[in-house]
């Protein structure tokens, strides 16, 4: 079975967010259990010089783009064992950062077409490309239309993975008619207009044979006027087709008794696991003390991460003695928010703005909980990083973050974090409290440690999973592969 994932970024090479974390180490795991999965991505200037170095180019051409006459360059290495194509073009790749420039429309439908343009140079004939998020959302359209002549591209069945359905590529009609070389007619008939606009999601949505989300709440979630960000609607027409599937990390790699960014390693040992708490304080100026709560946050500063619960209560939530530990960049005013808090009670809050993956692990395991009240959470990789540093969550039962954090029973000894179901920053503040009182119980809170070491967090479920999905799409592609090419 081979499979090909198109995705705009993949650790180790590019990253900006959990989308990269699962592009990387989900073909991996893949790739254990039989597949062979490779991955393609565009070649952003970002990518280290020591990765482009296992690279060879091993096709250069041009094709017609609209009106316009681009430039593909196809590189092909091997990075931790897998194989990695990047589409090289200059002018939309050579640029610091992966995203958030005016032209990303034209950039990421450019790189649709190259993938598509580059099937038959691969050295490789894919069996399924599966596509992530919107940036490669218009390639299962791409393939039914526009190249459905090319009996490669009409024989390949797609699966097309929703991370986070808020970011949907929206643009322009008119641009996008342009880029695609659309009639009006043609555009209106094929489904992708979106309130006078045109949406990649939504051709993703349409156009793919199969559609997966990152958890078995979210599938459900998106499927209501509330969660579905206007594009409900469709959903629940291919909600037949569409499977939850939750998202794993890479356990190697998330490993806190090899992971060479600690101080101290550790698998179960609280009083090891302190250690790491105490260097953390001491990292970051704070009051070094055992006893003292600390509480971790890694995260965007956005409004869907819950950052306004925690202005609302923050007064309240410092008085009860803890220490917070935040470390993110996102929104200017939740950043500002949050330096004013630090100026305000420096002896109880670390703030680094920015992203450092060093000190995102030694938050992780220098931290007694790991705070995440998000407003939506499609499946949310930080609790399953924290549950693997041993260290407890406290979340809103939404996405997969009810999927994978249960709250704790004191009369049956069960569960592995605190969970609280309103979007309230009092609830919040209540659910902080109550796991407070347990971590001031000494039995108790090994019981919830416990708890969380018995879970698999790994790929391997989800590897499983996305097998049996794929397994499913071969023989349609078989029967594919025996109709007529009509010219």
């Amino acid at each position: 079975m081979k499979v090909l994932f198109a995705a705009s970024e993949a650790v180790p090479l590019a990253k900006s967010g959990g989308l990269g974390d699962v592009t990387g180490a989900l073909p991996k795991a893949l790739n254990e259990r039989g597949a062979e999965v490779r991955v393609v991505l565009p070649k952003y200037a970002d990518i280290p010089e020591s990765f482009l170095e296992h690279f060879e180019t091993i096709h250069t051409f041009s094709f017609h783009f609209s009106w316009r006459h681009q430039y593909c360059g196809l590189l092909r290495g091997v990075v931790g064992g897998v194989t990695f194509y990047l589409i090289d073009n200059e002018q939309y790749f050579k640029r610091d950062g992966l995203y958030g420039y005016e032209d990303d429309p034209e950039r990421f439908v450019f790189f649709n077409f190259a993938i598509a343009e580059c099937l038959p140079h691969l050295d490789f004939v894919p069996d399924i490309i599966h596509c992530h998020d919107w940036q490669t959302a218009l390639l299962p359209f791409l393939l039914k239309t526009r190249y459905a002549f090319d009996p490669l591209c009409r024989s390949v069945r797609t699966v097309f993975t929703i991370h986070n359905l808020r970011y949907q590529g929206v643009f322009g009609q008119k641009l996008f008619q342009d880029l695609i070389g659309m009639d009006d007619f043609w555009f209106w008939t094929s489904g992708l207009e979106f309130h006078g606009a045109a949406n990649c999601m939504k051709a993703g949505l349409q156009y793919a044979d199969r559609l997966t989300t990152v958890s078995e709440t979210y599938a459900e979630e998106i499927q209501t006027e509330y969660w579905g960000e206007n594009l409900d609607g469709v959903i629940r027409w291919r909600a037949s087709e569409l499977q939850g599937i939750l998202n794993g990390i890479d356990t190697e790699s998330y490993d806190p008794m090899n992971d060479p960014a600690l101080e101290t390693p550790y698998r179960g040992s609280v009083s090891r696991k302190r250690k790491n708490k105490t260097a953390l304080q001491r990292e970051l100026g704070l009051p070094v003390s055992e006893q003292i709560p600390v509480i971790g946050i890694v995260t965007r500063l956005v409004e869907q991460k819950g950052i306004d619960l925690i202005d609302r209560v923050l007064g309240d939530l410092l008085d009860e003695g803890i220490q917070l530990v935040i470390l993110g960049a996102g929104d200017y005013r939740y950043e500002e928010m949050l330096r004013g808090a630090a100026q305000w009670r420096p002896e109880q809050i670390a703030l680094k703005l920015g992203y450092d993956e060093g000190l995102a692990r030694r938050i992780y395991a220098g931290s007694d909980m790991f705070l995440m009240p998000s407003k939506f959470e499609p499946c949310g990789l930080s609790q399953l990083i924290a549950l693997r540093y041993r260290t407890v969550p406290i979340v809103r039962e939404t996405g997969g973050l009810r999927d994978t954090v249960q709250s704790y029973n004191e009369y049956t000894g069960t569960g592995n974090g605190f969970t609280f179901a309103s979007y309230n920053a009092h609830d919040m503040l209540h659910t902080v409290r109550r796991a407070l009182a347990h971590y001031r119980n000494e039995e108790d809170w090994k019981t919830i440690v416990a708890n969380g070491a018995k879970e698999d967090y790994s790929w391997s479920r989800s590897a499983k999973s996305y097998m049996s999905l794929y397994s499913e799409l071969l023989p349609l592609r078989k029967e594919t592969e025996r109709w007529p090419v009509i010219s």
